[in-house]
């Protein structure tokens, strides 16, 4: 567990910095998957809770060991609701994504959940994120100086309201999701039309007049797609996620088998 009162969050310091950040995602709920991605070399790991059936148990057990294998530990929560990301938190999270963030309230709302009184609204509670107990008073100062909160935008009404969901004091930075901001608009999956690409390019586009960290998930597990993205100024990336990694390795290797098999 962490010694808050010397813990200094790498992913915040990058984030306040707007530096690059890699981190990956995970939905296969094991120590094993957990421990083969922390030899890869990411910063960070998301565990989702969103379009996955990890309880918040697991959630707990996943953090301990993505943090001892020396990354940090997101939380992408199911919604932004009270008791739902105050739970994740007392699990021990280094921060949460929070997803459908569409305006400044609701972002403010995400943070308030987060850090504790006069900053948030976050109730007390004495988890292992307090270390059981132990380090209550410099887990409140770790949490209100140095966790995280990822706005996930994913609505048009987003979009819209892209500068003042940033200004708002302890968003770190935001996070696109395509697939549900294409659908927002009545056409899910279509990122080629002209209207969806305006839409994800003016995210680009006010985040970093802001300078303010852009963030993507590339689903994509060739790194490629993910280095299209760095060129493009993104900072805070996801660079696709467990299955992927693995089916997409057995897949291709078991292709590239039969065709020699076959000749």
């Amino acid at each position: 567990m962490k010694n808050f009162s010397h813990s200094h969050s790498n992913l915040k310091n990058k984030l306040r910095n707007n530096q690059l950040t890699l981190g990956s995602w995970l939905t296969i709920p094991h120590q094993a998957v957990v421990e083969i991605l922390g030899t890869a070399g990411f910063e960070w790991l998301t565990i989702d809770t969103e379009h996955s059936a990890v309880d918040i148990e697991t959630v707990m057990n996943l953090i301990g060991h993505i943090q001892g294998n020396q990354m940090q530990a997101l939380v992408r929560v199911s919604k932004n609701e009270e008791v739902i990301i105050k739970r994740v938190m007392d699990a021990g999270a280094d921060g949460v994504i929070v997803p459908m963030i569409k305006n400044k309230e609701e972002a403010i709302q995400a943070v308030s959940f987060v850090k504790y009184p006069p900053i948030g609204k976050r109730g007390v509670g004495l988890s292992r994120a307090q270390k059981y107990g132990t380090s209550f008073p410099s887990y409140i100062n770790w949490t209100n100086e140095e966790s995280v909160v990822i706005a996930q935008i994913e609505h048009i009404e987003a979009v819209n309201n892209l500068e003042e969901i940033l200004n708002v004091e302890g968003i770190d930075g935001i996070i696109v999701g395509p697939y549900d901001l294409s659908a927002s608009m009545g056409y899910p999956g279509e990122y080629e039309r002209e209207d969806v690409k305006n839409a994800l390019s003016r995210v680009e586009q006010v985040a970093k007049e802001m300078n303010k960290p852009l963030g993507f998930h590339v689903i994509d597990s060739d790194h490629s797609k993910t280095m299209e993205k760095i060129d493009q100024g993104h900072t805070f990336l996801a660079f696709s996620l467990d299955f992927f990694f693995l089916g997409d390795k057995a897949r291709d290797e078991m292709n590239k088998m039969k065709q020699k098999i076959q000749k």
